[in-house]
């Protein structure tokens, strides 16, 4: 494929450098245009903020410290679920989680995933929910009883989202006044799909749409495929400290989709419904609207949760060769993060005393974990990074900001105002991008350098180094005014600069895959674009 070639519909790394990453007979496109999981290990979100002085001056009684952290593309909630995990280990915060997707069905699965990791142990047992997590989450193909699950969840919601006040009732933790009232109409219309609304395999045929998307990344290189594989996994996310990550695993992952078989494989035939997506297609001179898989097929869901774990005995080497695989860390770590999150409803007679304790066995204090009121996660309208910071809600609220590699082309002197003085940035680099070379990592990460310094940040000078992420601190006494500094710099030549621009620009272009979908009855309407006539269903959040 020429590198010159338009590769409209791909985002981060297809679409601005396509000529640095298109392979000799493909598209090299396999991050794709919609991000499912995440490309970096989980976070606790805590130790990466700044520390929280509860005694603040002025205050005639102490008070609960909050944390306000606002999240670009997290995609997948992996940084939020290991911050409530963890919860119990830091002095008690009030933790509010402000999420900015690019797409609908992300924050669809962002509740979805969220509603699963809260749901009473007497509904769910602990196996069966992380056993449900990893299939929902990874898999593209489901056992019937999770698809059945997902069906259930998602005709719950459906009713929940249009009824305010029956959904503060039911998920207290979840806020989508933010969103536009067409953006809610699209996400119940989401949810209305993931419950069946379209019947039969026909309307989202997994397996098919799976290897017409390899088809098309791997080109010529298709028969060769299982080298192709063996290559990308041994000399690329090994070299870059995947070890852990199997063979065996990795290829029935670029085969079919599944990542985490914890039954006999013929269980795996139900197409999984939230990794479909939306996306307008140029045919026959036309645009259609199709359903489709448009996310990653070249790197998988094992970096998140598979590849550190706190527990060193599940990393050991024998013979030069991992003991566990990626799949089993992820299963344990996933099972050990619910476990964890689950003592967010424990003890029940502490929810409404934020600030009472237990007592061990020797009468000591033993601090509990903080109840489910003590956190929210508020969803932001698509598109707003870059207006944010008009709101006075928003100007200088956030002590944490962490960005994804998929939506760094957002970081600008506007989206930092948004930061408090002395807070920090934490941006995701691309290791794990198999498409990448070495030297385009290297020159990807000197770029998030140079948009973070535009923005106001500079290096946070104690942290450690990492090819995983940068980190970055806002001056206690800094004020970032908005500038031309991001738009007057040059990207060097084969470096790519992050961009999962507007769906709507995205789709424009796009090739069709070998057999074009159809557009379905119930597609929902995907808002990409600020509407000025469209005003907002709630004002900025209570301070």
């Amino acid at each position: 494929m020429d590198g010159r070639r338009r590769n409209g519909g791909l985002g981060l790394p297809g679409r601005l450098f396509c000529r640095a990453m298109t392979t000799p007979a493909g598209s090299g496109a396999g991050f794709g245009s919609v991000s499912w999981w995440g490309l970096s290990p989980a976070l606790d979100l805590q130790a990466e903020s700044p520390p929280v002085d509860s005694d603040l001056p002025g205050d005639a009684e102490p008070r609960t410290p909050e944390l306000d952290v606002l999240l670009l593309g997290s995609v997948d909630g992996r940084h939020l679920l290991r911050t409530l995990a963890r919860a119990a280990l830091w002095p008690r915060r009030r933790l509010h989680f402000y999420v900015l997707e690019n797409n609908l069905e992300a924050v669809a699965r962002h509740i979805l995933i969220f509603s699963l990791a809260l749901e009473e142990p007497e509904k769910m047992g602990l196996q069966e929910r992380s056993e449900t997590f990893l299939e929902v989450w990874g898999n593209a193909l489901l056992r019937p009883q999770v698809a059945a699950f997902v069906r259930a969840q998602a005709k719950h919601l459906v009713h929940l989202v249009p009824e305010p006040d029956r959904l503060a009732e039911q998920l207290p933790w979840l806020s989508l006044g933010a969103l536009k009232f067409r953006e809610r109409d699209a996400l119940e219309a989401v949810f209305r799909f993931w419950a069946g609304g379209e019947k039969g395999p026909e309307a989202f045929p997994m397996s098919r749409l799976w290897d017409s998307r390899l088809r098309h990344y791997l080109g010529s290189r298709y028969d060769a495929r299982r080298g192709v594989c063996d290559w990308d996994l041994h000399m690329k996310l090994h070299d870059r400290g995947a070890q852990v990550i199997h063979t065996r695993e990795f290829r029935r992952w670029r085969d079919t989709g599944v990542a985490f078989e914890l039954r006999d494989s013929s269980a795996y035939h139900m197409p999984n419904r939230t990794l479909a997506s939306g996306r307008l297609l140029s045919h026959h001179g036309e645009r259609v609207a199709a359903r489709g898989y448009w996310g990653d097929i070249a790197t998988g869901p094992f970096v998140a949760f598979g590849i550190e774990a706190d527990d060193d005995s599940l990393l050991r080497t024998s013979n030069g060769q991992p003991v566990k695989t990626a799949g089993e860390i992820t299963q344990h770590n996933v099972t050990e993060l619910f476990r964890e999150v689950a003592a967010w409803g424990r003890p029940r007679t502490a929810q409404g005393n934020p600030e009472q304790v237990h007592q061990d066995g020797d009468g000591s204090p033993e601090r509990a974990a903080p109840a489910p009121e003590f956190f929210t996660v508020r969803f932001l309208p698509l598109g707003s990074a870059q207006t944010l910071h008009h709101k006075s809600c928003y100007k200088e609220r956030f002590q944490l900001l962490y960005v994804a590699c998929g939506m760094v082309h957002l970081l600008s002197p506007d989206l930092g105002a948004t930061v408090a003085p002395g807070g920090r940035l934490v941006v995701e680099l691309a290791r794990y991008l198999v498409d990448l070379r070495r030297e385009q990592l290297q020159g990807f990460a000197s770029r998030v350098g140079e948009l973070a310094r535009a923005a106001g940040f500079t290096p946070l000078p104690q942290a450690r180094p990492s090819e995983t992420f940068a980190r970055f601190h806002k001056a206690p006494d800094s004020a970032c005014g908005t500038d031309s500094a991001v738009d007057s710099m040059t990207p060097p030549p084969d470096v790519p600069t992050p961009p999962l621009e507007d769906l709507s620009q995205a789709l424009e272009g796009g090739t069709p895959p070998p057999e074009p979908l159809k557009r379905p009855p119930e597609s929902p309407a995907l808002p990409t674009e600020s509407d000025p006539t469209t005003r907002e269903s709630e004002p900025c959040p209570h301070l």
